[in-house]
């Protein structure tokens, strides 16, 4: 794949890639995507809408909205791997998560909004046990979810709590960055993929050896990465990750899963000693349709838990979890009857996201409203 080359001013195209974010932004928008023979489009509460003042892009005008963006090396990048993962700031308005991809012969894009002001973690509605997770010695702590459903955000503002209050040595590896740290009572350093070192697993390896006390992994990509993170949360880390998993019982599941034959009952004992909780959430519009809620199935280390991963019956986690609530648990569909009876979410989003449609139904003809 080659880049054409335009005749149009980098510098104007420059703003107008800009001017495209700063609408994003100033449109409470969560992502701006760009394609051939398409208007920009930005996705706001879940859905997308066209920038009416915009006509449909050509090819070239796509390329010269993006290659301004890129250094030398990212364009060596997307030439030869065809997709590039990338972070870009705009002054005063926000970081954001680009992606480029080839398709059909044609360059598209999407960019994820990223503020600058990390969120506080008592405006995310996480249960109030997680505040508990950020002052653990060690262990695993994951944040589940689809793409879009706020696993970056959650995952940001619990570093932050720990940054806040605790003086501990935290190192991240993601990929890329999105939210910036500061120091502040912790010493925080961040590793981009790409920019400070070359993927997870290396990243990974070199970590344990600066001493961290809370390691945050952006995404648990393959078994090395995995198996690095589960053994250094089992020799004293706390780590936090990600996994596009829809719930708790799901993500434990794929992780013994992405092991083989041999491997797995080995991954089982770390697991079931390793892992303190689970949050797995989704992101659905408000009753008033102004914004959207996160709705969160909320899995902890109890003891019938541990137990249920040692001997391979993930099949009952749901059940444990559903029974776990005087410990702070609940289910997706649970997550999802309380924010209808708050008036926060309607019934018809509430049951299309259901994990278990007629046990949600069930709930709700029990439910007080």
């Amino acid at each position: 794949m080659s880049f054409r080359k335009s005749a149009a001013d980098d510098n104007v195209m420059e703003r107008s890639i800009d001017e495209l974010l700063r609408q994003t932004v100033l449109k409470k928008g969560s992502d701006l995507h760009i394609a051939v023979a398409k208007k920009p489009c930005i996705r706001i509460n879940g859905a997308l809408t066209e920038e009416e003042d915009w006509s449909p892009l050509k090819p070239q005008e796509v390329e010269d909205l993006l290659m301004p963006l890129l250094k030398e090396e990212q364009k060596a990048h997307l030439r030869e791997v065809w997709e590039l993962d990338f972070s870009y700031a705009i002054q005063d308005c926000g970081r954001f998560r680009g992606n480029i991809i080839w398709q059909r012969g044609t360059l598209a894009a999407v960019f994820r909004a990223v503020p600058f002001v990390i969120p506080k973690f008592d405006d995310l509605g996480l249960p109030d046990d997680a505040r508990r997770l950020c002052s653990l010695p060690r262990g695993l702590v994951l944040v589940t979810g689809p793409t879009g459903s706020g696993k970056s955000t959650t995952l940001a503002a619990m570093i932050n709590l720990i940054n806040e209050n605790l003086a501990h040595n935290i190192v991240t590896v993601e990929d890329p960055i999105e939210f910036l740290h500061s120091h502040k009572r912790s010493i925080i350093r961040q590793r981009e993929i790409g920019t400070d070192t070359h993927s997870f697993a290396n990243a990974l390896r070199q970590v344990l050896r600066h001493d961290p006390d809370v390691i945050m992994i952006g995404e648990m990509r393959d078994v090395e990465s995995i198996g690095i993170a589960v053994t250094a949360a089992e020799t004293g880390h706390l780590v936090f990750s990600t996994l596009h998993t829809q719930t708790a019982p799901l993500t434990i599941s794929r992780i013994i899963d992405s092991f083989p034959e041999g491997q797995r009952q080995q991954i089982r004992q770390q697991l079931a000693n390793s892992l303190r909780a689970v949050i797995s959430q989704k992101l659905l519009p408000t009753a008033d349709g102004k914004g959207r809620v996160a709705a969160i199935e909320y899995m902890i280390d109890t003891p019938a838990v541990r137990s249920i991963i040692r001997e391979g019956k993930e099949h009952q986690l749901y059940s444990s979890i559903q029974t776990g609530q005087n410990v702070g648990m609940q289910t997706l569909d649970q997550a999802l009857l309380r924010l209808m009876q708050q008036g926060r979410v309607t019934r018809k989003d509430a049951l299309e996201n259901a994990v278990d449609r007629s046990e949600l139904e069930r709930l709700i003809q029990q439910a007080v409203f």
